[in-house]
């Protein structure tokens, strides 16, 4: 991936061997986000490479980011050609719901089964910041994290693919009295409620984040895949269907150990 797009939109993006890290590079506006930041976020989940097993997502400066940029609500903003959300009020139903569609596709491939994503969040997760961070399986905060919903203070709803991992991680009553009335959770009682794993002192949080990955990055690679797959849906699924869910992907777990064992051709 050049860098020479990304950094056009506010990102960065490193591949060390198995690990991507993604970075908002927008520390001037806190890590504001725009529609071009999440076309990008989308490219760069269709070309991430086959060995990936770790995603880490991050902001650089004081803030993991602090949602939407307001000048995408101008609608003046787009004279220089830059697409703006203020663009999808003039436009029909069907090409709103086309744009956000592709807007959500910048979120959804965090949670692909092939490899373990991990957002690491320092100050502001705001809106679509927010939903960023719970896009990603894993969440680590600093102890100085704010995370907030603000979108109903703006007469909006949160529709960058927050709300499920949300219900998810804190229920249907805490989800809905946060998103509706927009307050600040804290590290600490993100932690309480399951939002993230950790709340740690904002100069350790990238010594923490590096001790998951490399405890993530330890087993064999198709044993964490095979395992974030059976857990993503099991929620949803009856006991039956997990059951044989499991039992096949225990099938291949030993077919490849068993390839690994076998004696040396000669």
């Amino acid at each position: 991936m050049t860098p020479d797009p990304l950094a056009a939109v506010g990102l960065r993006y490193e591949q060390t061997g198995p690990v991507a890290t993604i970075t908002l590079d927008r520390p001037e506006v806190r890590n504001a986000q725009t529609p071009a930041m999440w076309r990008e976020l989308a490219a760069i989940g269709a070309r991430l490479p086959e060995e990936t097993r770790v995603v880490v997502v991050r902001g650089s400066g004081q803030s993991f980011s602090a949602g939407l940029d307001r000048a995408m609500l101008d609608p003046t903003r787009n004279a220089d050609g830059a697409e703006t959300v203020a663009d999808l009020l003039g436009r029909s139903d069907d090409e709103v719901s086309a744009a956000i569609d592709d807007y959500q596709r910048g979120f959804t491939f965090l949670r692909d089964p092939r490899f373990v994503s991990i957002a690491a969040v320092q100050g502001y997760a705001i809106g679509a910041g927010f939903q960023l961070a719970l896009s990603c399986d894993l969440r680590v905060v600093a102890e100085d994290a704010q995370l907030c919903m603000k979108e109903s203070a703006l007469g909006l709803v949160p529709d960058l693919t927050g709300t499920k991992p949300l219900v998810e991680c804190v229920g249907y009553a805490r989800a809905l009295e946060i998103c509706a009335t927009a307050r600040m959770v804290g590290a600490i009682e993100a932690v309480e409620i399951g939002l993230a794993l950790a709340a740690v002192p904002a100069a350790d949080l990238d010594g923490t984040v590096a001790d998951l990955v490399g405890a993530l990055t330890e087993p064999m690679a198709g044993v964490v895949r095979e395992t974030k797959a059976l857990l993503l849906g099991a929620a949803q699924r009856d006991l039956d269907e997990q059951r044989r869910l499991e039992r096949e992907a225990q099938i291949r777990r030993f077919r490849e150990l068993a390839a690994l064992m076998g004696p040396e051709k000669e």
